[in-house]
């Protein structure tokens, strides 16, 4: 029987609620949620078959056959789902005694947390909030990833009814409170403004310290009336900007910057913040508040200061962004309610870059206010804030269009928008698109944003996180981690990549050479970094950067042990590559003895991994040949670890991406992730697990229309059987795309249309065939990605996917990005 009721006790790791982002499914546990769209229980085949055997199904539908049909699946049966993913983070939750910061209100909640992190990151370990995890299923999912590692949380509770605080307060159960403000946003969940107040404080019920603005006066009154009675213990900091105020702020804006002067507990403080608009400033104020109540005592504020101004916009609400005809673009269309129209407006005023401002606008949803009234209200803003033209979309606001004193059009829907309105004439303008999410107003961002021009290659980190947690599944918690971000980290841009692997806690970094290690280094990585090629000129970088070199050879062990000398109170670790078959480097299995007799001999040196390398692990020809390596390798390395001291426990490895999916019986202690990493699975075993991490693209320059018998390129290599138009694309050998792509070997993506190489790759551009494409100059190329495979490309002028990965030229730009 293989049914169990609640409570619910689980080992897994990871709580899944979509069945499209399985990575680790031994170490899963499915939450089958029925839902108004989705049902989770129809995926529960899908994810028993890649591996999940944990799953939490809702009684009433939950079928009779699970057992029969999943014979080796646990199954949690419960009333809810999603009631029962709460109660599993709540209790999480209790086991950590460490200050916790929930922060809610209508607006202003994933600003205020990534800026606390920001800010807060010198002094703690933060676990927070992905992105705006701040629903049901979000804080459970948020709360869940804290461990004992940990020594501050911040996360976001938001609601769209009444009740749904309950579930969330336990969860969270902040020690901190913030409440950012209060808005129409959701007005329509609650019977009325006050209300909502209402159900937001629960989250504060047993919290010892609140800070919010006093000059909501809805806020502040209930909690005088209200949370005081429930939290009579609490410890209010209610700022205002009135003087009267025992807490009381004051702004001074300058033309990029603003001060605040705040007066508290006696104390006298003053800062300055990188903005101007209302929004960030209230924002800001709030992290302020926050940052000195968990200072430590004595330090020093200016540290706090630089990393007020060291604050950013957060993309995701207000941005501005290069738009078409050389416009400017504020794209805001996460949520539309007043209060957020007045911020975004706000935010407009500050950006003086443009005469001509344009408000494209959609109804306002959930705002509580009758709809004459609050289209009356709208009309009133805009005109105070010195708005040239507006759109207006949607039905309610065309059919209240009489209120609006500004040359303004009315559509019914975004589709008719696009349908009718002439965009492209749009000049030299400073454009807001404020929009409810239901309006899909990013299809009129995307007819407003400016394409990208010249070559970018774009790094989707959400994609490499995705691998990274696959191989780890693969590989389980036992099995340590080392990342291979040599070649500029196989071309995605080394720094940034090793950041992010730091901060999901792999346990080593590898690099070729020691000053890869040292970028890394002066770039803020604290990780452990293995330099596979040291020379003794380069040896003082390793030890002023403390870098860990592979010992490959006698002479060069001697020359390390030389160079040491001149440290005699120092232990260095050093890492014994041997060699198994490969033939390049490494020592052979009769030099061990004598490699054993001298490191017994230096005490200063620490073995700290012994490893090989895996010569055909890609191809399974070599299964016989890889099989004996191993072995080869375990038999070495036994008699090194046996003679070593006590105490010393060296790590090994010999897996690569390829060995890790061919022969994981031979994951030792740790593995070596390379180009797996980056999307590209060797043995072609595992491909469509892997997801596409970079993304080489370019545009067209230039499109002519040529004659048959034309020549194109450098010796007229490409000659037109046909009348064709061909494009001229901002991309040549310089850049990575190699020569070898020339005359028809090649291919590109224009548009969704594979288009062929014509001539000869040239130095800075490259002329293709678009004949078949509907394209125009300025239309993205894909050089390859997701739907042109990067394995195609290096199959196609006999070479492997790591050569076109690492000879992306470092003068394209990379663009990071998160999904």
């Amino acid at each position: 029987m293989n049914f169990f009721s609640e409570p619910l006790i689980t080992g897994a790791t990871v709580l899944l609620t979509d069945s499209r982002f399985v990575s680790q499914p031994q170490q899963s546990i499915f939450f089958a949620i029925k839902g108004e769209r989705h049902d989770g229980h129809n995926f529960i085949e899908e994810l028993y078959e890649k591996g999940v055997r944990e799953f939490v199904v809702e009684k009433k539908a939950a079928k009779p056959d699970l057992n029969e049909r999943f014979p080796e699946a646990k199954f949690w049966l419960v009333e809810n789902g999603i009631r029962a993913l709460q109660n599993l983070a709540a209790n999480h939750r209790k086991k950590f005694n460490i200050p916790v910061i929930g922060i809610t209100g209508s607006n202003g909640k994933t600003i205020v947390k990534e800026w606390l992190s920001a800010l807060l990151a010198k002094d703690y370990t933060i676990i927070k909030s992905p992105r705006s995890y701040n629903s049901q299923i979000g804080v459970g999912l948020s709360v869940w990833q804290m461990n004992d590692s940990h020594t501050l949380g911040i996360f976001e509770a938001g609601i769209s009814k009444s009740g749904e605080m309950e579930n969330l307060e336990p969860i969270i159960s902040p020690t901190i409170g913030i409440f950012t403000n209060i808005g129409s946003a959701h007005d329509e969940g609650f019977r009325s403004r006050k209300q909502k107040v209402t159900e937001k404080l629960r989250l504060f019920r047993r919290t010892k310290t609140l800070i919010y603005c006093k000059d909501y006066e809805e806020i502040d009154e209930e909690i005088k009336l209200l949370l005081k009675a429930v939290n009579p213990e609490i410890e209010l900091i209610g700022w205002s900007k009135s003087q009267e105020s025992p807490i009381n702020v004051t702004f001074t804006k300058a033309a990029t910057y603003t001060t605040l002067a705040i007066n508290w507990n006696a104390e006298e403080y003053e800062f300055r913040i990188p903005f101007t608009d209302d929004a960030s400033i209230e924002n800001a104020t709030h992290c302020v508040f926050a940052k000195l109540l968990l200072t430590p005592k004595g330090q020093d504020l200016s540290i706090t200061e630089e990393a007020l101004m060291a604050l950013k916009p957060i993309a995701m609400r207000l941005e501005l962004k290069q738009g078409i005809n050389d416009c400017y673009l504020i794209d805001d269309t996460y949520n539309n309610d007043y209060a957020g129209l007045n911020m975004a407006l706000n935010f407009m005023s500050q950006h003086h870059t443009k005469n001509n401002k344009v408000l494209i606008i959609s109804d306002l949803l959930q705002s509580g206010l009758k709809e004459v009234d609050l289209y009356r209200s709208i009309a009133e803003l805009i005109k105070g804030k010195q708005i040239d033209q507006m759109v207006g979309i949607g039905e309610d606001i065309s059919r209240n269009s009489r209120f609006f004193d500004v040359e303004a059009v009315f559509f019914k829907s975004t589709e008719d928008f696009l349908e009718a309105y002439p965009i492209n004439q749009l000049h030299d303008s400073l454009i807001l698109v404020k929009g409810a999410r239901k309006f899909a107003f990013e299809k009129i961002v995307d007819k407003l944003i400016q394409k990208v021009h010249g070559t970018v290659f774009e790094i989707n980190l959400d994609a490499l996180t995705h691998n990274l947690n696959f191989y780890r599944g693969k590989v389980g918690s036992d099995t340590k981690i080392m990342v291979m971000v040599k070649a500029y980290a196989y071309g995605s841009g080394s720094a940034e990549v090793a950041s992010l692997l730091e901060y999901h806690r792999v346990n080593y970094l590898g690099v070729a050479y020691p000053d890869e290690g040292v970028t890394l280094r002066q770039n803020g990585i604290k990780l452990p970094i293995m330099v596979l090629n040291s020379q003794p000129e380069t040896f003082s970088k390793l030890v002023e950067y403390d870098l860990e070199p592979e010992i490959y050879s006698f002479q060069i062990f001697r020359r390390f042990l030389d160079f040491i000398r001149s440290f005699p109170d120092s232990t260095f670790k050093i890492h014994i590559k041997l060699d198994t078959g490969m033939h390049r480097l490494g020592f052979e299995e009769q030099d061990i003895d004598k490699l054993i007799e001298q490191l017994a001999q230096n005490p200063a040196i620490k073995v700290a991994s012994i490893f090989s390398h895996l010569v055909g692990a890609d191809e399974s020809e070599h299964n016989d040949f890889s099989k004996s390596q191993i072995e080869r390798f375990k038999r070495m390395s036994d008699k090194i670890i046996q003679a070593l001291p006590k105490g010393q426990a060296p790590l090994r490895h010999i897996c690569n991406s390829a060995g890790i999916i061919r022969f994981p019986e031979a994951k030792f202690d740790m593995v070596r992730l390379g180009i797996g990493l980056y999307g590209v699975e060797a043995t072609g075993i595992e491909q469509k697990s892997l997801q596409t991490v970079g993304t080489l693209k370019t545009i067209i320059s230039q499109i002519k229309h040529l004659k048959k018998g034309e020549t194109i390129g450098y010796s007229r290599k490409g000659v037109l059987e046909k009348d064709s138009r061909i494009a001229t694309i901002a991309i040549g050998y310089a850049d990575g795309f190699d020569r070898g792509f020339s005359k028809g070997v090649g291919e590109v993506l224009v548009n969704g249309v594979r288009c062929p190489v014509i001539g000869n790759v040239c130095m800075d551009m490259t002329m293709v065939d678009v004949t078949e494409a509907r394209c125009e100059e300025g239309d993205e190329v894909i050089i390859f990605g997701k739907d042109l495979p990067i394995h195609e490309l290096a199959a196609s002028i006999g070479t492997i996917p790591y050569e076109i990965l690492t000879g992306v030229s470092e003068r394209v730009k990379r663009v990071f990005y998160k999904e």
